[in-house]
C-alpha cells in the first residue's frame, strides 16, 4: 500500500511580528486539546516572551548541532522527526536556508521529506519571501531577500492561512518591544517598517493569496465541469466593434469595473472568419491602446457568428457583465434581422448584459457580408451559375416544340436552383430562384411572353417552386456550415487525443509542445516564456521571429504562475481557446516533467557518486592495505631485525619495500588521473610520432622474456600524446604479465597491427581469460570482477579507457585464439589512408589479426 502524504498547512505573513509563529502554535495547541500527537520541530521565538510562552506544554524535539568553520549552529533534526513520527510537527520559517554541510540545501526540502513519511506539517513564511515577488519587494524596501522558496512549494499546501495585521497595529507592537530588541526598533521603523512598506507587502500577501484561491476555484470547476460563470471576481467584458462608439464602451466598462475592487477589464473584438482585412483596423488600435491606459486587457477573436463568439469569450473568460453597444442599423435592418445586442442577452445566460448608447445609434452603416463558411471563388461561381443556368436551361428548352414544357421546366430549373446551392451557397441559390421564378413565368407559363398567369394551378406551381428551391438552398449550405463545424471539431478532438497520448507517454518536450501548437493553429512564431529575476527568458520557440515578452505577441495564454504561451500570427477563433488551454496545461506538465527529470538526473548523479566514493573506499581498504602491509613489513625487519637479518634476506625486504612503495605510487596516479578524466581536466598534446618512441618505453621494467616487442619499423606514424599513450601501454601490458604469470604461459606479445585510419597495438596474454559478459565492466571504474582475476582490474583498465578516449582512440577487449586475453588499442594514424596501407603491416601484424 502506498504511504499517505502528510498534509502541508502555511501560515503566510506579510512581514515579521505580524503573529505567524504564535498562530501556528496556536493551533499546535488546538489539536493537542483535541487528541492529536503534535510536536514541535523547529520554533524561532527571537527572544519573545509571549512567543516561549506558547510552547509551554507541547513537545518540543531538540535540535541538532551542527560545526560550520568554528561556530556552532542548532538546526531541524530531520532524523528525530523522523524517528519520532508524530501525527504532526510544527516547523518555523520555511524559506530557511540549512547550515553548509547539511543534508539538504533547505529546509523546505527537508519539509518535503518529513511529508513523504506521512507526517503533517505545519509552518510559516513571509510574502517577501516567495521567490516570484523577491524583485518586487526589493523595490519596495530596498532589501534584498537572501532566504526564498519557491512558490510551487507554498502553493502545494493542502491549507494557506493569512496572519494579517494593519501596519499602525505593527508598528505599535513593534514600538511595544514585542517584536525586536529595543534598541533596534528605531532603526526597524524608520527603513522596513514604515507605513508605506508595511501597506505594500500587505497588498502583495492578499493578492498573491487572492490568485491562488482563483487557481484552486478554476481547478474546482474544471473537475466538477461547472462551465457557467460563478460571479465570484467582477470581470467585465467590453465587446468593441471597432466602430467610433468603441471608446465610448470602453470608458464605460471601466467605469462599471471601478465600481468592485479587484475587478478586472476586458476588451474582445470580433474578426470575420473570411480572413478579409478589419476595416475599422486603426479604431481597433486606438481602442487597444485605451484598454491598456485603463489597465485593462485588449483580447481578439475570430468567429462567424459575432454574437456568440463574444459570449464564448466571456464564459471562458468567467465574465460577470457583457458591455455591449446599441446597434448602428437603421430599424428596418434590426426589424428584420435583430441586432448583435439582442442575440447577445439572448445567449449570455448568466453574465450581464449592459446595453450602452452612443451617438452613433440608429445610424444605418454598409454591413459586413453576410458570413459563409464556403471560399470565395465557390461564392463568385455560384453568383455566375445563378445567373447563366437558368438562361442556357431556359434556351435549351426552348429548342423544343412541345407546347407544354412548365412542369419539365421547374424540374430542371429546380436542379439548376439545387447545383446553385452548392456551388455557391445560400444567396446565389435565392437569387437563382428569383430568376427562374421570373423565367418560367415568361417564357412557360400561359400567356407567355408576359408577368402574368391565368391558371390559379400554375400560379401555385411558381410559388412551390420558389419556397422549395429556397428551402433547398438553406439546408445546403446549413449542411455545408454543420460539415465545416464537424471538421473543426474532429480537428480539435484529434488535437487533444495527440496531446493526451503526449501526456500519457512522457515523451513530450517544451519544444515539441511550442512546434504543435504553432502547427495545429498555423502561426507564425510560438515561444515559451518564463519569468526570471531580470525579465522574460525564452524556454523554446518555434516559428521567427519570436515574441521575447508577452506583449510582443498577439495572443497569450497563462500556463503557471512564471510560464506564458506567446503566439504570434493570425488571431484565434474563440472556441480555439479551449484547444489553446489543452496545450497550456500539457506545456504545465511538461515543464514538471522536466523538473522532475532533472531532480533524477541530480538524484541519479548523487547516488553515482556515492556509489564511486563507496567503491573508491573499497578500492583504497582492498589495494592500499596490500602495499602498506608489505613496506611496514620490509621497514620493520630492516629495523629490527639487527644482525639476525644478513645480506640476501636485507636485499629481499629492501626489494619487497621497493615493490610496495611501486603497487602505492600506481594506485596513487591511478586515482589521480581518474579523477582528472572525471573532471575534465585531461588536455592531450597530439604530435605526429612513431611507436619506435612509445613502446619499448611501455614494456620496459618487466623481467627478461616476460614481453616480446613485435613491431616492424615501417608501422606508420601515429597522432598521439606520447606520455599519456606510454601510460595506455604500460598499464595494459602490466595487467597482461601479472595475468600471464598466474598460469606459467608464454610471454605476452606486443604486436601492431595497420588499418586505413588507425594503427592498432594488439596485447596478447596466454591467461585466464575474461568472459564475453564481463568485458565491459572491467573498464568500470573500481571493478575487479568479484575479485577473480589475477593481479587486480580496479582502477587501471578504467583509467587507460579514459586517456584511449581522450587521445582520440578505442580500448576493446577480444579473445585470443587458443586461450588468454587480447586488448586491442586503436591509435589514429598520422596521415590519410593510402592505397597501399594496408600491405604497410609488419607480418606479426597480420598473422595476428584477431589478435595473436
Amino acid at each position: 500500500m502506498e504511504q499517505r502524504r502528510g498534509r502541508l498547512t502555511v501560515y503566510l505573513g506579510a512581514a515579521p511580528g505580524v503573529g505567524k509563529t504564535c498562530a501556528m502554535l496556536d493551533e499546535a495547541r488546538r489539536r493537542v486539546e483535541r487528541g492529536t500527537d503534535v510536536v514541535v520541530g523547529l520554533v524561532e521565538t527571537h527572544g519573545r516572551a509571549h512567543t516561549e510562552a506558547r510552547t509551554e506544554g507541547l513537545e518540543v524535539l531538540p535540535r541538532r548541532t551542527v560545526e560550520h568553520r568554528g561556530t556552532t549552529f542548532t538546526d531541524l533534526d530531520v532524523d528525530a522527526v523522523l524517528a519520532r513520527r508524530p501525527a504532526v510537527v510544527c516547523i518555523d520559517e520555511l524559506a530557511h536556508t540549512n547550515v553548509p554541510g547539511s543534508a539538504r540545501e533547505k529546509r523546505a526540502e527537508d519539509v518535503e521529506v518529513i511529508r513523504a513519511a506521512g507526517i503533517d506539517v505545519v509552518t510559516t513564511v513571509n510574502i517577501q519571501h516567495l521567490e516570484s515577488l523577491n524583485d518586487q519587494v526589493e523595490r519596495i524596501t530596498g532589501v534584498r531577500q537572501r532566504e526564498t522558496v519557491p512558490d510551487a512549494v507554498v502553493r502545494s499546501a493542502d491549507q494557506i492561512q493569512l496572519v494579517d495585521m494593519a501596519p499602525e497595529a505593527l508598528r505599535r507592537r513593534m514600538a511595544h518591544g514585542n517584536v525586536y530588541r529595543p534598541e533596534n526598533v528605531d532603526a526597524s521603523l524608520t527603513s522596513y517598517f514604515r507605513v508605506g512598506n508595511l501597506t505594500a507587502l500587505r497588498e502583495l500577501a492578499l493578492l498573491w493569496l487572492a490568485d491562488r484561491v482563483d487557481d484552486a476555484l478554476g481547478d474546482y470547476r474544471r473537475a466538477h465541469r461547472i462551465d457557467h460563470p460563478w460571479p465570484t471576481k467582477e470581470r467585465v467584458v467590453v465587446a468593441v466593434t471597432g466602430g467610433p462608439e468603441s471608446e465610448t464602451l470602453i470608458r464605460r466598462g471601466a467605469k462599471l469595473a471601478e465600481r468592485a475592487v479587484g475587478s478586472e477589464l476586458l476588451a474582445v473584438h470580433v474578426i470575420a472568419d473570411d480572413g478579409l482585412r478589419d476595416p475599422g483596423e486603426r479604431q481597433v488600435a486606438r481602442a487597444q491602446q485605451l484598454v491598456a491606459t485603463l489597465g485593462g486587457t485588449f483580447h481578439t477573436v475570430v468567429g462567424e457568428d459575432v454574437a456568440r463568439a463574444v459570449v464564448d469569450f466571456a464564459t471562458g473568460a468567467d465574465a460577470t457583465m457583457l458591455v455591449v453597444g446599441v446597434s448602428r442599423h437603421g430599424r428596418l435592418r434590426r426589424l428584420l434581422t435583430g441586432s448583435s445586442g439582442d442575440r447577445i442577452a439572448s445567449l449570455a445566460g448568466a453574465v450581464d448584459v449592459h446595453l450602452v448608447t452612443h451617438a452613433q445609434a440608429g445610424r444605418a452603416t454598409r454591413a459586413r457580408g453576410a458570413g459563409s463558411s464556403l471560399s470565395t471563388r465557390r461564392q463568385l461561381a455560384g453568383w455566375a451559375a445563378a445567373v447563366v443556368l437558368p438562361v442556357v436551361l431556359t434556351w435549351l428548352l426552348q429548342r423544343f416544340e412541345d407546347t407544354d414544357q412548365l412542369p419539365l421546366a421547374e424540374m430542371l430549373l429546380l436542379a439548376g436552383t439545387v447545383l446553385v446551392a452548392l456551388v455557391g451557397g445560400l444567396l446565389p441559390a435565392l437569387a437563382a430562384a428569383v430568376v427562374s421564378f421570373f423565367t418560367l413565368n415568361w417564357f412557360f407559363t400561359p400567356p407567355t411572353g408576359v408577368l402574368t398567369v391565368a391558371e390559379p394551378a400554375n400560379f401555385v406551381a411558381l410559388l412551390v417552386y420558389v419556397a422549395v428551391a429556397g428551402g433547398v438552398a438553406t439546408v445546403v449550405d446549413r449542411a455545408s456550415r454543420r460539415a465545416a463545424e464537424a471538421t473543426l471539431a474532429r480537428a480539435e478532438a484529434a488535437t487533444m487525443g495527440a496531446l493526451s497520448r503526449s501526456v500519457l507517454t512522457g515523451h513530450d518536450t517544451a519544444e515539441a509542445v511550442v512546434a504543435r501548437l504553432r502547427e495545429t493553429f498555423g502561426q507564425d512564431a510560438v515561444s515559451l516564456l518564463a519569468r526570471t529575476a531580470s525579465g522574460w527568458q525564452v524556454v523554446a520557440a518555434s516559428g521567427g521571429p519570436c515574441a521575447a515578452t508577452p506583449d510582443e505577441g498577439d495572443t497569450r495564454v497563462r500556463v503557471d504562475d512564471d510560464h506564458v504561451l506567446v503566439l504570434t500570427g493570425d488571431p484565434l477563433r474563440a472556441s480555439d481557446q479551449r484547444v489553446l488551454e489543452g496545450f497550456a496545461v500539457q506545456t504545465s506538465l511538461v515543464l514538471e516533467y522536466r523538473r522532475l527529470r532533472t531532480r533524477e538526473d541530480r538524484a541519479a548523479a548523487l547516488e553515482s557518486a556515492e556509489a564511486t566514493s563507496t567503491a573508491l573506499l573499497r578500492a583504497v581498504s582492498h589495494d592500499l592495505r596490500t602495499p602498506l602491509a608489505t613496506m611496514r613489513t620490509s621497514v620493520d625487519g630492516l629495523v629490527g631485525g639487527g644482525e639476525l637479518v644478513g645480506p640476501d634476506d636485507r636485499a629481499e625486504l629492501v626489494r619487497s619495500l621497493d615493490d610496495g612503495i611501486d603497487r602505492l605510487e600506481r594506485l596513487i596516479d591511478h586515482l589521480l588521473d581518474l579523477s582528472r578524466l572525471e573532471a575534465g581536466l585531461l588536455q592531450p598534446v597530439l604530435r605526429d610520432r612513431s611507436l619506435d618512441e612509445v613502446l619499448p618505453l611501455a614494456v620496459a621494467g618487466h623481467p627478461p622474456g616476460a614481453v616480446s616487442l613485435e613491431v616492424d619499423e615501417s608501422v606508420p606514424m601515429v597522432r598521439t600524446d606520447v606520455g599519456m599513450l606510454e601510460r595506455v601501454v604500460a598499464n595494459l601490458v602490466g595487467n597482461a604479465v601479472r595475468a600471464s604469470r598466474s598460469t606459467g604461459a608464454t610471454p605476452v606479445r606486443v604486436l601492431a597491427h595497420v588499418l586505413p585510419g588507425t594503427v592498432e597495438v594488439l596485447v596478447v596474454d596466454r591467461g585466464p581469460g575474461v568472459p564475453a559478459a564481463q568485458r565491459e565492466r572491467m573498464f568500470a571504474p573500481f571493478q575487479r570482477l568479484d575479485d577473480s582475476s589475477v593481479g587486480g582490474l580496479g582502477l587501471g583498465l578504467a583509467v587507460a579507457r579514459g586517456l584511449t578516449e581522450a587521445l582520440g582512440g578505442t580500448l576493446e577487449a577480444e579473445d585470443t585464439p587458443g586461450g588468454g586475453l587480447t586488448m586491442v588499442l586503436a591509435v589514429p594514424r598520422a596521415e590519410p589512408p593510402t592505397e597501399t596501407a594496408s600491405g604497410t603491416g609488419s607480418g606479426t601484424g597480420s598473422e595476428t589479426g584477431v589478435g595473436g
